[in-house]
């Protein structure tokens, strides 16, 4: 359930949680994929010129950014939201679900735009910090690079930042806690697609062909050994085929194979040695074969790695907040990856998480078609930015 519970939050962000909850599901209701944010960009943008912010349309495709200039420091901080959705059927059966065929905000978004918007508004009211404060709403993080997408847009010549921080809302953990981790958060992932070309012939006569189904099957097994016999057994690596296509017919042979992969790890050096013995063992296994592969390997997000200093401040303000109890113990990194780790590429930041919910409270995993953000998160969330911003920015 989404009732609100007693959890930490600022006077002034809980007397405005009502509308904070009317903007969540309202972006809930209407979900919009990566680079199509513009009814959720459109609103974002409103809100924080109705506040005062200097706003930035366009960056990155639908991106927003708003800029809050305080006292005479020229210390900077950037805090980051993504906007975009799934497309995923959701069968939540919310009064608030999707009213968009096939789309839904499986992962949170939503949330993490609100959560963010809040903390703007009271941070334009109140301005208790002594710095610039840029505000990034991000497009497209569900698989298509958006935080790339501004950088390359030139998001750092436009608003240099000293640090950057973001945060995902994460179920099976108690709603409302916070979690911290220096070092590797989040895996890489990249995506690689293998097409095995054989010579198809007839299923009745076998020797007159290559057989791709063959060679395919010979590669995925071979690629079981890339992680148990070359990963240090100490270090992470996943190697896992996720589409086998080939063929439509029980009596033919098909000329083509294609296998599609997501290859995940912690560390760049982990990472380039999956990449180097993936490609060699296809290209072995389809050779021993007769047969040939073609291998698009794509090198997509970075691992997420946080930034010592960073984290131990953001911990700190937490712990200065909530205490230790209102901390998530003993987290451990995700094998999940996200491209906040293409703006820790370039400065010093951290990303953390908020627990969404244990249970039934925390509802199913992201990326479920029933999943839902757990509104009484919301206050924890945006109290937490206002936080973090006015301790970075102190006066």
């Amino acid at each position: 359930m989404n009732a609100p519970l007693p959890l930490p939050a600022l006077d002034d962000i809980r007397e405005h949680e009502a509308e904070m909850v009317a903007i969540r599901r309202q972006i809930h209701a209407q979900p919009e994929l990566a680079y199509e944010e513009h009814q959720t960009s459109a609103l974002v943008a409103e809100r924080l010129e109705r506040w005062g912010y200097e706003v930035h349309r366009g960056l990155g495709g639908t991106g927003v950014v708003g800029t809050l200039r305080c006292g005479t420091s020229t210390r900077r901080i950037g805090l980051r939201a993504d906007m975009d959705a799934l497309p995923i059927q959701e069968t939540s059966g919310k009064p608030w679900a999707s009213r968009v065929l096939g789309r839904m905000h499986a992962c949170g978004h939503d949330g993490h735009t609100a959560m963010l918007l809040a903390a703007a508004r009271h941070l334009a009211a109140t301005r208790n910090f002594d710095g610039i404060l840029h505000l990034v709403f991000q497009p497209a993080e569900e698989g298509l690079g958006g935080a790339k997408k501004m950088i390359e847009d030139g998001f750092f010549d436009l608003f240099p930042c000293d640090a950057m921080f973001g945060l995902h809302n994460m179920p099976g953990h108690p709603v409302g806690k916070l979690g911290f981790l220096a070092g590797p958060m989040m895996a890489s992932s990249d995506t690689v697609i293998v097409t095995v070309r054989g010579k198809g012939g007839h299923g009745a006569k076998p020797h007159r062909s290559v057989d791709a189904v063959v060679v395919g099957s010979s590669i995925v097994m071979a690629l079981q050994t890339v992680v148990s016999r070359n990963v240090p057994p100490l270090e992470m690596g996943i190697v896992t085929v996720g589409a086998f296509l080939a063929g439509n017919a029980p009596n033919v042979i098909p000329e083509t194979a294609t296998l599609r992969l997501t290859v995940r790890a912690y560390r760049p050096e982990v990472r380039d040695l999956l990449q180097e013995r993936i490609t060699a063992i296809i290209r072995a296994q389809a050779e021993s074969y007769g047969a040939s592969a073609e291998i698009d390997y794509q090198r997509r997000y970075p691992m997420v790695i946080n930034h010592e200093r960073e984290t131990a401040f953001a911990r700190q303000v937490a712990l200065d907040w909530v205490g230790e109890p209102g901390l998530i113990k003993n987290l451990q990194p995700l094998t999940g990856s996200e491209d906040f780790s293409f703006f820790l590429e370039q400065v010093p930041g951290c990303y953390f998480l908020l627990g969404n919910g244990e249970g039934d409270a925390g509802g199913c995993d992201v990326h479920n078609p029933g999943y839902d953000f757990n509104d009484a998160a919301l206050g924890t969330g945006a109290s937490f930015w206002v936080r973090l911003a006015e301790s970075y920015l102190s006066k």
